[in-house]
């Protein structure tokens, strides 16, 4: 079963009742959802609900992609597919194909996102796409396993990075916090 509003409303629910000063932030999709938005599909526009993935390794570095069609060093992740039936399974399963590394060797944090990011997307006139926002919600997992066979047509290289190296500040204080 494909992931319902239903899903994305109870998940922004049990991340704000961890995080309820981003109420304000979480309010436009929220909104959304309230006018009926299909925010699973790609195409839904001002934006729509992708999901992330932020890989601890034994070491505490987390795992960094170099995204082929931005050239930036980014979490991976990416669209929902329809046969995903959570958002953290979709992170999961974006992990493994963007990285290789089999869902096996993968444990997550817990169920609720460890971060929910707003963010715009860049128009891409090569797939007629308008510049969107991504509503990114980000789980946490670890693994003893290392990089495996990336996925060429989205990646093109991966590396080990400590916590200090996320860009976004509140993430880095979050990641550092659940490794303690």
């Amino acid at each position: 079963m494909a992931i319902t509003a239903h899903h994305i409303r109870t998940t922004i629910a049990a991340y704000l009742d961890e995080h309820p000063e981003e109420k304000r932030e979480l309010g436009v999709v929220l909104s959304l959802l309230d006018d009926g938005d299909d925010l699973t599909s790609r195409k839904t526009l001002p934006g729509h609900v992708t999901a992330g993935a932020i890989l601890v390794g034994p070491d505490g570095r987390i795992l960094h992609i170099l995204h082929n069609v931005t050239q930036k060093w980014l979490l991976p992740g990416g669209h929902l597919e329809p046969s995903d039936e959570t958002l953290l399974q979709a992170a999961g399963r974006e992990l493994a194909e963007e990285t290789g590394i089999p869902p096996h060797v993968v444990t997550p944090h817990g169920e609720t996102p460890l971060h929910i990011d707003i963010h715009p997307i860049d128009a891409n006139l090569a797939k007629g796409e308008p510049a969107h926002q991504h509503f990114d919600f980000r789980f946490l997992f670890r693994t003893t396993a290392d990089i495996g066979e990336l996925q060429a047509e989205e990646v093109s290289d991966a590396a080990w990075r400590t916590v200090g190296a996320l860009h976004d500040e509140r993430l880095g204080q979050r990641v550092a916090q659940a490794l303690r």
